[in-house]
Order: structure tokens, then C-alpha cells, then sequence
């Protein structure tokens, strides 16, 4: 285990692996999927709160930086919202890919936002992305099931929104020195698993935990994919190649399309393995220029 936390590639894609759980746990899980979105945040909130005790860290912010924190707080908390709902409707691969197409939002961002420049490999990544979704949900979007179309928006407002949180993280860690932004994700962790909480007791919902089944799939949930594997891949970033980053990018939803098809029996045709290729292969293209600012 030593020899496994002292090197930065072992970190990064043992990360990576257990980040893929993350919609495991969800589909496993029987509550809601606002419910099992607040008990990550809480128990994962929890982790890197003791985290931060046990390391003498200070949660000392300056005024700009909690409002940004607040900010990320919300972007999270509708990224949770709409993936679980992604989660459940289409499967834990797609609704992961989905997610992924952050990069694409990310990379419109810098260009509206920040006045910066596509390059070439961007700008094919985006359709490439495109056909790669058209191959796996099917080029006749009317004849799907209602609840599957549901689940592909959700899918792409999570991608929305999950960029909305990185760029305010980004924001809010500009000011700190701190090789891992530990304590800002600790202040996210928490006040989404308010914002979480509330919209469950609005929706007229329960917080109650049925099993202790689905407690243990709660906590592996909130500790090994929310805490242990943020940290693993963050502590590894300024050890590894930005080429090895992006492969761990890729790791994530292609392990997660692997669970859902050995764990869930997803039926698979040749042209929806077709298009999932296309589309993690546009995935990585299109974070290339993205992790050399991580």
C-alpha cells in the first residue's frame, strides 16, 4: 500500500477506477437519486472535514472565494441532480459519457469567456462527439422511449453543469497555495449536501436509509469514489504527463460503461460499442489542451 500511495501513476488511475463506481453505487442503491446525492456529499463532506482536522489545515477564505465556493455548491448539487436522474433512465455508462462532454462545454467557455482559440483537434473532437452519441442512442431519436430521451438530456445538462462547477473551483482556488484544494471541496462537499437535503424534503422525499445494504453502497459511494478517489488523482496531477491525465479522464466512463454492461447486463449492438468508441476517443481529444491547465 506504501509503495501504491508513493507513485503519482498508481494514485492517478487507482483514482480514476474508483471515481467509475460512482454510478455503481447509485444504481445499487434503492433510495432516491437526490437522496443518495445528499448522503455522497454528507459522508464525503464528513471525510475530508476530519481530513482537514487531522492535517491542521484552516478554512480561512477570503469573501470572493466563499461566494465562488457557494456558487460551485450549486452547480454540484445540479450536477448530482440531473446525472442520478441520467443514472437511472439510460444506465451508468451513457449517463457517464454524457457527463463527460464537459470538455466540449468547457472548451466553448474559454472561447466565449476567455477569447481563446480552438485548435484544430478541438474543433474535430465536438462533431466527432456528436456522431459517437447519434451511433449509441440511435439516429431515430423519436422512437425511443420517452424516459431514455428524459435521461440523454439529463445527461447533457449534467455535462453543463459539471462545467459550471469546475470553472468556479478553478476560480475559487486561484487565490490558494495548497497543492490540493482539499478544504475548498470539503465547503462544496457540505453546503451541497444542504442544497441536496432541502430539495429532497421538497420534493417530499425521505432521507431515511431502508437497508444497511444501502448504507454500506452509500458509503463506498461517499468515501472510496467521492474522497478517496478525488484525492488519489488530484494528489497525482503535477507528478504525471498531461497525455496520462487525459487517459485517466477516459478511464472513468469507459470503466463505468464496462460495469454496466458485466454488473447490469446492458445489451450492447456492435454500432452502440461503435459510437461509445467514437465518442471517448472525441472525450480525449478535446480535454488535451484542458489538462495542461490542471
Amino acid at each position: 500500500m506504501v509503495e501504491f500511495l508513493k507513485s503519482p501513476h498508481a494514485r492517478l488511475f487507482g483514482g480514476a477506477v474508483m471515481i467509475s463506481l460512482s454510478p455503481v453505487w447509485v444504481t445499487l442503491v434503492s433510495v432516491s437519486p437526490t437522496t443518495s446525492g445528499f448522503y455522497r456529499m454528507l459522508i464525503g463532506a464528513i471525510a475530508l472535514v476530519l481530513f482537514i482536522v487531522l492535517t491542521r489545515r484552516r478554512l480561512a477564505f477570503s469573501r470572493r472565494a466563499w461566494t465562488i465556493l457557494m456558487l460551485a455548491a450549486v452547480f454540484f448539487a445540479l450536477d448530482l441532480f440531473f446525472w442520478h436522474r441520467s443514472i437511472i433512465y439510460v444506465g451508468p455508462g451513457l449517463a457517464t459519457l454524457l457527463a463527460n462532454f464537459q470538455v466540449f462545454i468547457m472548451m466553448l467557455a474559454g472561447v466565449v469567456l476567455l477569447r481563446q482559440t480552438p485548435s484544430a483537434v478541438q474543433l474535430l473532437a465536438a462533431p466527432l462527439a456528436l456522431v459517437g452519441l447519434a451511433m449509441m442512442v440511435g439516429l431515430d431519436w423519436q422512437s425511443l422511449p420517452a424516459g431514455y430521451r428524459l435521461g440523454v438530456w439529463f445527461g447533457l445538462l449534467t455535462a453543463v453543469v459539471y462545467a459550471g462547477y469546475v470553472l468556479s473551483l478553478r476560480a475559487a482556488c486561484a487565490e490558494s497555495d495548497n497543492l490540493l484544494p482539499v478544504r475548498e471541496v470539503a465547503v462544496v462537499s457540505a453546503v451541497c449536501a444542504v442544497f441536496l437535503g432541502l430539495t429532497v424534503l421538497a420534493e417530499g422525499g425521505s432521507l431515511a436509509i431502508p437497508t444497511w445494504t444501502d448504507a454500506a453502497w452509500l458509503l463506498g459511494y461517499g468515501i472510496l469514489s467521492h474522497t478517496i478517489g478525488w484525492l488519489l488523482i488530484a494528489s497525482s496531477l503535477r507528478q504525471v504527463s498531461t497525455t496520462e491525465a487525459g487517459l485517466a479522464l477516459l478511464l472513468q466512463p469507459t470503466l463505468s460503461f464496462v460495469w454496466d454492461v458485466l454488473l447490469f447486463d446492458r445489451p450492447m449492438q456492435p454500432i452502440e460499442f461503435a459510437g461509445a468508441g467514437i465518442a471517448l476517443v472525441a472525450i480525449y481529444l478535446g480535454s488535451r489542451v484542458a489538462s495542461k491547465q490542471v
